[in-house]
């Protein structure tokens, strides 16, 4: 994609590959030579880019790839990447031949789904790979634990499968410093993976650990680790961060990898006094010179942020004033001299000395910093740097 200086574009997303790359080093270095790295690229990789950051990942040292939809898996092969990528939901039944046939990897919990790809399968003359989901605790998809052995036994009647792992997901481990709950839950997924075993069944990769487990729970690491807002330079809440302090873990350094950038489409002079944007919910208390970002919410800049948020210019901070539209917002910038239009504004990233981060964000808005990415619009462009 061309650069912000050929004057297409009145916003852009920056990739910085040099971060990414740093954030895959620190998970292979916690992951070691003998386990698989998959990097979650679902929900356009975190607003990311699903392309754009697909790649370098791949390039960085990421064995996996890991996506919710076919829809998103399909486009990853299109776009000609052959690695390994497993589906972390469900696939829709009118997507599971195709998704056969681009060897796709499923994960499965019910028999129906099950059922569904077997029969695609034996269609195609193709083997389909499985991660069977057990349910530890999270009760949002999963098998229960009593009944997974059941389960594994009916799989291993039905043709054109091929039983690849294990997996099951944390609930708890991101919003508190405690590990009580989750070692509850490894402790299932163990019992679940001895009888299996126990069965007769062969599990060859077993996968529970994402970011926050990956870095404050070592007992949760398995034959593939799950790398989600770590690979993006986030982390997954204040508490792992203090978790990874309590339990005095060596410094683990993540880089945040992208930057969100506008340019100013008008500056206007107002007089104290006058009120700014829709509802009329600011008030100028002094003569006062306001930018305007052709940016809403319609591209994610929450509307939550009104009155709250700043943006960075020259370096300083700029702050919103009025309520967030769906397709611009504006800014105080009587306390930049020169500021004009063209001039471009930092929304996510860093400028100078200052930085604006989505967990930032996110504080003032009242959501997490995984939402203030993943609800960045997939039109704005993206490049990687």
């Amino acid at each position: 994609m061309s650069g912000p200086c050929d004057g297409r574009f009145w916003q852009w997303i920056e990739i910085e590959r040099k971060a990414l790359a740093s954030n895959v080093r620190r998970f292979r270095a916690l992951a070691g030579p003998r386990r698989l790295l998959l990097a979650v690229v679902k929900a356009n990789a975190y607003g990311h880019g699903l392309i754009e950051t697909s790649g370098p990942a791949l390039a960085a040292g990421v064995d996996w790839l890991g996506v919710h939809s076919a829809e998103e898996g399909l486009a990853l092969r299109e776009a000609g990447l052959g690695c390994p990528i497993l589906m972390l939901g469900p696939a829709a039944p009118g997507r599971i031949e195709e998704a056969v046939r681009q060897d796709l990897r499923f994960t499965v919990y019910d028999r129906a789904a099950a059922e569904g790809i077997s029969a695609a399968a034996v269609r195609l003359g193709k083997t389909a790979r499985i991660h069977v989901k057990v349910e530890t605790g999270t009760n949002r998809q999963g098998l229960p634990v009593a009944e997974v052995v059941s389960f594994f036994a009916r799989l291993a009647r039905l043709p054109g499968l091929e039983i690849e792992g294990l997996s099951s997901h944390f609930a708890n481990i991101e919003d508190t410093t405690s590990l009580a709950y989750p070692r509850r839950q490894m402790a299932l997924f163990n019992e679940a993976a001895a009888a299996v075993r126990e069965a007769g069944y062969p599990i060859p990769i077993k996968h529970i650990a994402a970011t926050a487990a990956a870095i404050v729970f070592p007992e949760s690491l398995c034959g593939l680790i799950r790398m989600g807002i770590g690979l993006y330079g986030l982390w997954p809440s204040k508490e792992t961060y203090l978790s990874c302090r309590l339990r005095k873990r060596r410094p683990f350094v993540l880089k945040p990898v992208l930057s969100w950038r506008a340019r100013i489409a008008q500056i206007r002079r107002l007089s104290k006094g006058a009120f700014i944007g829709y509802g009329c919910s600011y008030r100028t208390t002094r003569p006062t010179r306001l930018a305007v970002i052709p940016v809403g919410y319609a591209d994610g800049y929450d509307r939550g942020l009104s009155n709250a948020a700043y943006v960075l210019l020259r370096g300083k901070r700029a702050v919103v004033r009025g309520r967030i539209a769906m397709n611009f917002f504006t800014v105080d910038v009587t306390d930049i001299p020169g500021a004009a239009a063209g001039d471009v504004v930092t929304l996510i990233g860093r400028d100078g000395r200052e930085t604006v981060s989505a967990e930032a964000l996110a504080a003032l808005a009242g959501t997490i910093g995984y939402e203030i990415l993943a609800r960045l619009n997939p039109a704005i462009p993206r490049r990687v740097i």
